[in-house]
């Protein structure tokens, strides 16, 4: 079982290191790595047994929705990523996406759009999107092409998103498109679109290296009342930003769950590996290596959970949330090679540990704002404090 001792770090209150432990016995008994064949059946399943249990009613924010309390608790949130992600990289995902893909109608949504999709996110029985991300759009949002035009009470929908999570699974998505209100990110609103809108279809799906739902989505006509609306039009950019304020932070809680799993797998490893008639965990570079992991990780959980501890006081965390992403899914993926290095030959044979996290963390570097990305946003939060006003 990994270290706890973070739990006792001031930044959580009694009610989170309850939580934490809950977590983590629920994981235990009820999570692992082999799922269904087919991705996106256990994804579903997955989804289902997340909100059956209560874990999802921390993703979405509103107790009248179902939710645990009024607002989302980034360290809650960060908590149960963090031993889901250990356990299984699917349920990681599944519970993520719940959050992220319901997100913006916590954040925007009329009392009518929360009530309609809230409850039932919170409860597992229907799976929410964010769609964004187009084939010349991704780290570069204001970029997007895909288009709203109003007609009468309704907007039409056309254009192409690709690299959507949850894409085919999904019973509704938030789709951003272009508005025109003004050029660049200004001119782009936020739609909830139903998943069995007509014009609506999921062209293809996207297979990757660490198996997860991902698919391209087609518009076509694709016709949405007005009360799908999110927010006010040219809106929608300021929402995509609010919501992955929030979720990016958790995707380095994600990081940290990965290389926390790596370091307790390459230390079992070294400690019970025969070599040159001692054990590997005998030799001072082992052990040299094993230091520079457990470091890695602390460093990781001090950034993160400082984001998250800061966003729950009500502060605006963007360096800081940039800073916990690009440092934890960095460092989890030198802790995991380690880990791979570790465990020599064995380590790249599939089913094993090491071998899927191998996979399932060079995603993180990428998704929710690449790491070059991250890097920007940091130096321009820096360089901001010190222009002359």
């Amino acid at each position: 079982m990994s270290d706890k001792t973070y739990l006792d770090w001031p930044f959580f209150a009694d009610r989170h290191r309850q939580l934490a432990h809950e977590i983590e016995a629920w994981a235990a008994a009820n999570v692992a790595e082999a799922h269904d064949a087919d991705v996106n059946v256990a994804c579903r399943a997955l989804v289902g047994r997340l909100g059956a249990a209560g874990w999802l009613r921390h993703a979405v924010g509103g107790k009248t929705y179902g939710a645990v309390d009024d607002s989302i608790d980034t360290r809650a949130v960060c908590l149960l990523r963090e031993t889901l992600a250990r356990h299984s990289s699917l349920a990681d995902f599944a519970f993520a996406m719940q959050g992220l893909g319901s997100g913006a109608i916590t954040l925007h949504g009329t009392e009518e759009q929360k009530r309609a999709y809230l409850p039932r996110v919170a409860a597992g029985t229907a799976i929410a999107a964010f769609a964004l991300s187009e084939p010349d759009a991704g780290s570069d949002v204001a970029a997007l092409k895909c288009a709203a035009r109003k007609v009468g009470d309704a907007y039409v929908l056309d254009g192409e998103k690709t690299w959507i999570s949850n894409g085919g699974i999904a019973d509704f998505y938030v789709v951003f498109a272009r508005t025109g209100e003004a050029s660049g990110g200004r001119g782009i609103s936020a739609f909830i679109v139903d998943a069995q809108t007509p014009g609506f279809n999921v062209a293809e799906r996207i297979h990757v290296i660490a198996p997860h739902p991902l698919a391209r989505l087609v518009f076509a006509g694709c016709r949405v009342p007005h009360s799908r609306l999110l927010g006010l039009p040219g809106q929608g950019f300021r929402i995509a930003m609010a919501t992955l304020d929030i979720f990016r932070t958790s995707v380095a809680a994600a990081a940290l769950g990965f290389a926390r799993r790596a370091l307790d797998e390459a230390a079992k490893r070294a400690v019970t590996r025969d070599m040159f008639k001692q054990k590997l965990a005998d030799f001072q570079l082992t052990q040299a290596t094993l230091a520079q992991m457990a470091t890695g990780v602390d460093v990781a959980a001090l950034l993160t959970y400082r984001a998250a501890w800061l966003r729950d006081q009500g502060k605006t965390v963007t360096r800081e949330a940039a800073m916990a992403k690009l440092t934890a899914t960095e460092t989890a993926q030198k802790i995991i090679d380690s880990a791979v290095q570790i465990f020599g030959g064995l380590g790249v044979v599939s089913g094993q540990p090491v071998e899927a996290l191998y996979r399932e963390i060079r995603a993180l570097r990428i998704y929710e704002g690449a790491s070059e990305v991250q890097q920007l946003i940091v130096a321009r939060e820096l360089l901001k404090e010190l222009k002359p006003s």
